[in-house]
């Protein structure tokens, strides 16, 4: 049969008290002992009996080193537990203050839009109605600040479309101009070549001997030219 489980409580009898101590403050040093060496970790032991006599054990590291390391790792534990739990009560604050002041935006603007009117006062309402009429006047200055913008940027751009138009329309006369200039040359230049035709037609008849036949050169046959009436008119007067 197994043992059965046994409950620990304080030894009552002080001499067995006492051996039970020495007992088992041997086998914790063991123990402590076997675990550094085994698991190459720093260990450090500390026993104090119940006439307060020290008893220690620690690694090859010393104890204050041990105990060094020990306060400076629980310290930031500390820390950081501390700011960890500072941190939260921050946040629930903020959080609590959030969420007055949205209920407070939620009530105000259901006031605004006319609901929930009648748990107000009479100053209260008298109160909202300065607000509406406040809003509704920087409301009005904004929009007509707006338009006057509006129809200044309006008026800019007809002026710019008008100068716009005003050299479109320069640029139009001017090739106007060009176009005009260009048909009186061309005219001129068919007048004087037309007279210079006439010219050399007139010669030749009169080389002709004013009868309107071209002689025939002596060397080589030329074609006889014929002059009309008028023009033998013209020539004989």
């Amino acid at each position: 049969m197994g043992r059965g489980k046994v409950t620990l409580k304080r030894i009552e009898n002080k001499i067995n008290r006492q051996v039970t101590f020495s007992k088992r403050r041997s086998g914790l040093l063991k123990k402590a002992h076997e675990i550094s060496v085994l698991c190459d970790a720093d260990v450090a032991l500390i026993i104090f009996s119940t006439k307060g006599k020290l008893c220690e054990f620690s690694t090859n590291s010393s104890m204050e080193r041990i105990l060094e390391r020990y306060e400076r790792l629980s310290y930031s534990e500390r820390k950081l537990t501390e700011t960890d739990h500072e941190s939260h009560g921050i946040w629930t604050m903020e959080y609590a203050k959030l969420k007055s002041r949205m209920e407070g935006l939620q009530t105000t603007q259901r006031h605004i839009m006319g609901e929930d009117l009648d748990s107000l006062s009479l100053k209260e309402l008298q109160n909202l109605e300065q607000k509406l009429d406040a809003s509704l006047k920087h409301i009005r200055l904004r929009r007509n600040q707006l338009m006057f913008e509006s129809i200044s940027a309006l008026e800019k751009k007809d002026k710019e479309l008008q100068n716009e138009n005003n050299a479109l329309l320069n640029k139009v006369k001017e090739i106007e101009k060009d176009v005009a200039r260009q048909a009186h040359i061309e005219q001129q230049d068919r007048h004087n070549m037309s007279s210079y035709h006439f010219d050399t037609y007139i010669s030749a008849a009169y080389q002709a001997g004013g009868n309107g036949l071209v002689e025939e050169s002596p060397r080589q046959a030329q074609p006889s030219i014929v002059l009309p009436p008028w023009m033998l008119q013209h020539i004989n007067h």
